[in-house]
């Protein structure tokens, strides 16, 4: 009888110990990860749809990190634009109130608007993290210059002061009468024209009206005048209707009477036609050096803000300004620009996008000189920036027509953009992205099931195998334990 050693069935049943401890380290492992493997190779034939839902949850992660950063963005710009609005309630509400001028040539209303229009300005620097949020898409640079170079200038450039005393010499001239002649052509006729054809300043008169016996209107504006054929009846009115600079109208009534002292918009009724003529030249003229000392310079100075914020700032064209015939663009050399961000020819929107899903894209770019918010910064730049030197009589009426005109412009005119307008279109921006937010959580979480399912592992069963193996191990380690103890002597 032969017998056979046990070298070479002892090294299978070595290497059958080895490969139960290897499988019981991965099941050890897979218990405590929870995962099947830790390659695509152990997943098997599922590991291709593992790569694609894989690649398909780091989209979405992209995505809501993208949508995180907008919530921020558009948050903080929803809370300065509705402080800017905030603000030109509470200035439109200070200018509909009687305000004293103060000794310091300014009402109450006026040292709001300029304290506010620092707020507002400071508003419209707003930075999320590095990026200026109403620049456009030049997010690097701010939006805005500040208050005293915006007010009063910077070296040699001009201030929105400088240009609302510019416009203001423009607009009332050197006689006082907003740029308008009046003459009596004849003896009997008093007539009223611009001192220059075309001139885009001063007022310009619309119409003459005249309800008096004996008189007639002639010519069309901007050269119009009254004839008088005989005397009028005491109580008879003419009307000179003007446009100022602002767009606004106004009007000028004067009442014949009989006093030889007549009151403020009366004209005495003289022994004759030619004395007549005279008395209402006499009237009209005053009259219109008052409304040109009140009305008129309140106009000039929303006009001046529209040519220094709207756009390239347009200056008088002078000096001299008080007889200037037209306007000039300012250069980055003598003026002041108040908007200092990006300033393309694209919607303000599509200057900042951002994609939250495979196919949507979002735009909620913003600038400072859109209309709805310049708007509001101009009007309260133009309450801000007019003083009433002490002992002026036309002081408390041109107080009163500047900020009347003031108040009604923050309401925002129809067919002009609100900063609420602003407001509602990103907040359209907005839902879309909590759509998406809402899509992603939903998609995410079905994703990461389905990769749980084919990735991981029930412990439970993991826990069985290893209870298992680690009793197939034992039993094997103990067999292999007495075949290493046999001899001859033990064997026989």
């Amino acid at each position: 009888m032969s017998i056979s050693g046990i070298g070479s069935r002892s090294a299978l049943g070595v290497q059958s110990l080895v490969d139960m401890r290897r499988q019981l380290d991965d099941l050890q492992r897979q218990l405590s990860s929870g995962k099947k493997s830790t390659t695509y190779a152990g997943i098997g034939l599922d590991r291709g749809l593992t790569v694609g839902l894989r690649n398909r949850l780091s989209a979405i992660e992209s995505f809501q990190s993208s949508i995180t950063h907008l919530d921020v963005r558009i948050n903080l710009a929803q809370t300065a634009l509705g402080r800017l609005a905030d603000i030109g309630h509470a200035v439109k509400s200070a200018a509909f109130q009687s305000n004293e001028i103060g000794s310091s040539g300014a009402t109450v209303a006026q040292s709001t608007a300029y304290s506010s229009l620092d707020e507002m300005l400071g508003l419209l620097n707003t930075q999320v993290g590095d990026r200026y949020i109403f620049s456009g898409s030049g997010t690097d640079q701010p939006s805005v210059a500040t208050l005293s170079q915006i007010m009063d200038g910077d070296g040699a450039r001009a201030g929105f002061k400088q240009i609302v005393s510019e416009r203001r010499q423009a607009d009332v001239g050197a006689n006082g009468l907003g740029r308008l002649a009046i003459s009596k052509p004849t003896p009997t006729s008093v007539q009223v024209d611009e001192d220059v054809a075309g001139s885009p300043f001063g007022l310009k008169l619309s119409g003459i009206n005249a309800s008096m016996a004996n008189a007639t209107v002639a010519g069309a504006a901007p050269t119009m005048s009254v004839e008088f054929t005989g005397l009028p009846n005491a109580g008879d009115t003419v009307q000179f209707q003007f446009t100022l600079p602002d767009g606004s109208s106004e009007i000028v009534t004067l009442t014949a009477a009989m006093s030889a002292t007549p009151g403020p918009n009366e004209f005495t009724i003289g022994a004759t036609a030619d004395a007549t003529a005279d008395n209402l030249q006499t009237a009209l003229t005053t009259s219109v050096g008052k409304l040109a000392g009140t009305s008129l310079v309140a106009a000039s100075a929303l006009a001046a803000a529209d040519n220094f914020f709207n756009g390239t700032p347009q200056r008088v064209d002078g000096p001299p300004f008080d007889s200037a015939t037209g306007l000039i663009a300012g250069t980055p050399a003598n003026t002041v620009s108040w908007y200092t961000g990006e300033n393309g020819s694209d919607p303000a929107r599509s200057t900042a996008t951002a994609r939250i899903d495979t196919s949507i894209t979002v735009s909620y770019g913003m600038r400072a000189n859109e209309e709805g918010v310049r708007f509001a910064i101009q009007n309260v730049a133009a309450l801000a920036a007019m003083i009433f030197p002490p002992g002026d009589p036309d002081a408390e009426a041109r107080s009163a027509a500047l900020r009347a005109r003031v108040g009604g412009n923050l309401d925002a005119p129809p067919g002009t953009q609100s900063i609420e307008d602003i407001q509602s279109e990103l907040a359209g921006a907005h839902e879309t992205i909590q759509g998406a937010s809402e899509r992603h959580r939903q998609a995410k979480s079905t994703l990461a099931g389905m990769l749980e399912q084919i990735e991981g592992v029930p412990p439970e069963q993991v826990a069985a195998e290893i209870l298992a193996l680690q009793t197939r191990l034992q039993a094997s380690l103990q067999t292999t334990a007495m075949l290493y103890q046999i001899s001859l002597v033990n064997y026989l």
